[in-house]
């Protein structure tokens, strides 16, 4: 494990791995919470501890799509078609643990909604998670504290978002993979204000990004090669 702290980078060993590992993050306290492959059985997830021996393994689900954890020591899991209709953990959609992996909470639509097939983007802050969602794309927000509220949205299948102050910005989505759409959170809305074209630092076209992670005001894009990451931040936009 290689990890780049503010310019420093140090190198940690793990013990004790019997995973593929296909995502991870990083936990407090020096922690990782990892899922991958296994040969044999169903533990398809571990917390590793600061030292680099394994913890803890346990049962995460089927079709992973996002993991990420966030500073309160929650953990969060989303997913996509081929673990939702398979799977009873995956069955959910979307899963919150705590960080020694025990389940907390599964997502159960309000009455009238549609169940999530696939995330297609997630965003994770302190305490509150963000989804958008195929068949019908809703912006859903859920809070540690049980708050859940389902926003329509006027992007369909978006890559990624970044959300800030009463505003979120997707990218993506409606088959323009550079498009931004900067929106206003009302109760039931996010409500385009902007939109605008997202291009590389040196002003080159944003053609392709293997993956975009969000949290908070933070959107992360993986370049070309799996060294080379960039990062946006937004602001409000000035309304008129």
């Amino acid at each position: 494990m290689v990890i780049d702290s503010g310019g420093s980078v140090r190198e940690q060993f793990w013990r004790d791995m019997s995973l593929r590992v296909t995502h991870l993050d990083a936990l407090p306290n020096g922690r990782f919470v990892v899922e991958g492959h296994t040969a044999a059985g169903d533990q398809n997830a571990q917390i590793v501890g600061r030292d680099g021996r394994r913890r803890r393994s346990f049962t995460m689900g089927r079709a992973v799509e996002f993991l990420m954890a966030d500073r309160r020591h929650h953990v969060w899991s989303a997913y996509f078609d081929e673990g939702v209709y398979i799977d009873p953990i995956s069955a959910a959609g979307l899963v919150r643990w705590d960080s020694g992996g025990n389940r907390q909470w599964g997502y159960t639509p309000p009455e009238g909604s549609e169940y999530i097939d696939t995330v297609y983007a997630f965003n994770v802050d302190d305490g509150v998670a963000w989804a958008n969602y195929y068949p019908t794309f809703p912006l859903l927000e859920v809070r540690t504290n049980g708050g859940i509220r389902l926003r329509s949205t006027p992007v369909a299948a978006p890559a990624g978002m970044a959300v800030h102050d009463g505003h979120v910005t997707m990218l993506g989505g409606d088959r323009q993979p550079d498009r931004l759409h900067c929106c206003r959170l009302t109760e039931r809305e996010a409500l385009v204000v902007e939109e605008a074209r997202l291009t590389l630092p040196n002003g080159a076209p944003l053609e392709r990004y293997p993956s975009a992670i969000g949290r908070g005001r933070h959107l992360y894009l993986r370049g070309t090669s799996s060294r080379q990451w960039y990062v946006m931040s937004i602001q409000a936009p000035q309304e008129s």
